[in-house]
């Protein structure tokens, strides 16, 4: 069984965002809070490039699919 998983930094740097911890923080607090109603993927920061890659990656439940949704989370609670 693959128990390899994505951390943020991975994940901001596969969207081609700064990846660094800095970078994530204030992407996170410039964003945040995303309203309950709006899907992760639909929201109106991401790139059309980016926003598929999230969609797809919860879509099909990919690998990338637990730290989307830690981002989620983050986004939401900030």
């Amino acid at each position: 069984m693959d128990t390899d998983f994505h951390r943020l930094p991975e994940l901001f740097a596969q969207l081609g965002l700064p990846d660094d911890e800095a970078a994530i923080r204030s992407f996170i607090a410039s964003h945040a809070p995303l309203a309950g109603d709006v899907h992760i993927a639909d929201a109106p920061f991401w790139t059309a490039a980016q926003s598929r890659l999230l969609r797809e990656s919860l879509r099909d439940d990919a690998d990338w699919a637990q730290v989307v949704d830690r981002l989620d989370v983050a986004l939401r609670c900030s």
